[in-house]
């Protein structure tokens, strides 16, 4: 497998926080340390809006299932949910006592979630005018730095080393140690594994009802910096920055390491954004953004 860079973007919002794919991955979000949330087609290079009210930098945003709203939050403590085509913020939501890491929807986009610095998570209706969260989930003994939700489970990563499951259905909790404070979770199309990136220079594959290490991929560096690491669409291979500012690719079943794509000379690749169906891929180091796709192979006939 070879990723070829099809477009470079200067974003010109300071330090790029994260990128993220939308829910059909024909646009991109961008979160600047300059406050600023950048609504992108990334295939184009071209900026379509920009959605600014936070005090401070922004860490992350994500687009809502009908690409009507967006949810951001920051180190300022809030989290904003924004009118995506008037750029208008719709709802200011209060409640964490530390900077927001990481945001979600549900699958209805009918609630938010937000991890925190804090320790926590909460939960936000976001079709009620509540102000205060309807749940809060505060098993983890340090900070959060990663959410999945799928249609019934919330699914977080803390510096604690521990990844938590809760079955929202059931009201279950299922706790894995990992061992390493966490960066990134992610689930495996299938639903079945979770890729956990840790700031041990190491990526695991674990099964998910079982808890049990199903592979391990090694050889990028982070630091103890937020580094994160993704799944192509395909589920064929794992992603991850590194701060040496490559992105690593692995195979997912034997681990080896296919390639190292350079996104720039010695600064940080920090954020990693998969695109739902297709092998493509978006990655941030400093300033600016790539975008990735397969290249495809021709076979000497």
């Amino acid at each position: 497998m070879d990723l070829q860079c099809i477009n470079t973007i200067d974003c010109k919002q300071g330090a790029v926080r994260a990128v993220r794919f939308n829910v059909d991955g024909s646009y991109c979000l961008t979160c600047g340390s300059d406050k600023k949330i950048k609504l992108w087609n990334p295939y184009r290079g071209l900026m379509l809006k920009i959605y600014g009210g936070h005090g401070n930098e922004v860490l992350d945003a994500a687009g809502s299932n009908d690409n009507s709203q967006i949810i951001s939050g920051s180190a300022d403590k809030s989290v904003i949910t924004w009118d995506v085509s008037t750029g208008a913020p719709l709802r200011r939501l209060r409640g964490h006592a530390s900077g927001i890491t990481c945001v979600k929807y549900n699958e209805e986009s009918s609630v938010g979630i937000s991890g925190s610095l804090d320790n926590t998570v909460m939960i936000w209706d976001l079709k009620s005018r509540r102000q205060e969260p309807v749940q809060i989930l505060n098993q983890a003994k340090d900070c959060i730095n990663s959410i999945q939700v799928t249609d019934h489970e919330i699914l977080t990563g803390s510096v604690d080393c521990s990844i938590r499951r809760y079955d929202i259905r059931n009201r279950k909790l299922h706790s894995d140690f990992i061992g390493a404070p966490i960066m990134s979770v992610n689930y495996t199309s299938d639903g079945q594994c979770i890729v956990v990136g840790s700031s041990d220079d190491t990526v695991r594959l674990i099964d998910k009802n079982t808890g049990e290490m199903l592979g391990e991929y090694l050889g990028h560096k982070t630091e103890d910096l937020n580094v994160e690491s993704a799944l192509l669409a395909s589920d064929n291979h794992i992603l991850s920055g590194s701060v040496t500012g490559e992105l690593w690719c692995w195979d997912l079943v034997s681990g080896k390491v296919v390639k190292r794509f350079e996104h720039t000379i010695k600064k940080v690749l920090n954020s990693v954004s998969t695109h739902p169906v297709k092998d493509v891929v978006l990655t941030a180091s400093v300033n600016t953004i790539k975008l990735w796709e397969v290249s495809e192979i021709k076979e000497d006939s």
